[in-house]
């Protein structure tokens, strides 16, 4: 579990608030896997955040154990983008302290949950009309390979993955009767087509303003580098306490996250991240980063992460690592609102963030 909500706090009093984050909000966290019953009931519970069936191995090795430990018999190892079926989350040993949840991969073992990315597989009907602008999309499946051209299955563009979001711009067939969106990368500003069924299009309420009866100046967020930790509060009390991955110290740089007040003026539902140097050492090339929300004009944001789902510890190049929903219900709840049918947002105001 990597995000809490206010209605997961609202039986917390402020005195056990206070004594958790004192601890590092370590605990707080473990609470809904204390029990064999709050396990099931999370798995069983509706699509969404709350709910693992579905893992893609997001690592070139993915190691299986008997039991939910690295000091466990190693049974398995598998490889990047392998989906697996998920039947129970645990906790595991101690080490890594940063994040204990194990997945329980169906008829083969325990691996731990920094190398699975929770994912589904939904398919969607065709939406033949779409407004002049485009529309963004959401892959609906652990992934989607899209073409450089529909008729040459051969020419393959870029591997889309469960969760990133895309601009829709149109919809064409290919030779064999198969439907295919036309979707905008907004880096390399080029098109490539992405099966259709496997994107489903967001609606207006899925980027909604939440809590708008809550004043700009109630609100704030705090990013606690130590503790790898992200709080917005309304009004000084909670309303979302997510487990982040912010920047770290590699050979190629150190990219701590700065510390400082920042605020939330500059946002984009989907971006495609890419290095300079694509050939570089420790490069990166990730379309359809989603809900990102930017803090510094250098390009630090807050973001949705689908590439690891080991959260806790410092791994970015400098911006503010989230699961997709926490990133998501972070882009709805901070100012300035982002109008349904924009691609990038910009105004002279926002919401606080320290980073501390």
């Amino acid at each position: 579990m990597n995000t809490l909500y206010a209605s997961d706090l609202a039986h917390l009093s402020r005195r056990e608030f206070l004594k958790f984050a004192a601890g590092g909000l370590a605990g707080l966290f473990a609470l809904p896997f204390l029990d064999r019953y709050a396990r099931w009931e999370r798995l069983n519970a509706p699509p969404g955040e709350s709910a693992v069936r579905m893992g893609r191995s997001v690592d070139d090795t993915l190691e299986v154990f008997d039991r939910p430990s690295f000091s466990g018999e190693l049974k398995k190892a598998y490889w990047r983008d392998l989906v697996f079926d998920i039947d129970e989350v645990v906790i595991g040993d101690e080490k890594p302290i940063h994040n204990r949840v194990w997945y329980h991969l169906k008829g083969e073992g325990y691996a731990h949950s920094g190398k699975l990315q929770p994912v589904e597989l939904k398919l969607n009907p065709v939406v033949r009309s779409l407004p002049a602008q485009g529309q963004l999309a959401e892959v609906s499946v652990p992934y989607t390979d899209t073409l450089v051209n529909y008729n040459r299955p051969e020419k393959i563009a870029y591997r889309l993955y469960y969760s990133t979001l895309h601009w829709v711009m149109g919809v064409a067939d290919d030779a064999q009767g198969q439907a295919w969106y036309k979707v905008w990368d907004d880096k390399f500003k080029k098109y490539f087509y992405a099966r259709a069924e496997h994107l489903r299009l967001l609606q207006p309420a899925d980027v909604a303003p939440l809590a708008e009866d809550v004043p700009m100046d109630a609100r704030r967020i705090e990013i606690w580098l130590r503790d790898q930790i992200v709080i917005a509060y309304e009004n000084d009390e909670p309303a979302l306490i997510t487990r982040a991955a912010t920047g770290g110290k590699f050979i190629e740089g150190d990219y701590t996250t700065p510390r400082g007040v920042y605020i939330t003026n500059r946002k984009r539902p989907s971006r495609h991240m890419a290095s300079e140097d694509l050939a570089a050492p420790n490069s990166y090339d990730l379309p359809g980063v989603p809900w990102v929300s930017y803090i510094t004009g250098g390009g630090i944001s807050f973001h949705g992460t689908y590439w690891h789902n080991d959260f806790g510890k410092p791994r970015s190049h400098g911006c503010i690592n989230l699961s997709p929903e926490a990133a998501r219900w972070v882009y709805r709840w901070t100012h300035p609102a982002v109008p349904f049918d924009q691609a990038t947002w910009i105004d002279d105001f926002g919401t606080q963030v320290r980073v501390i």
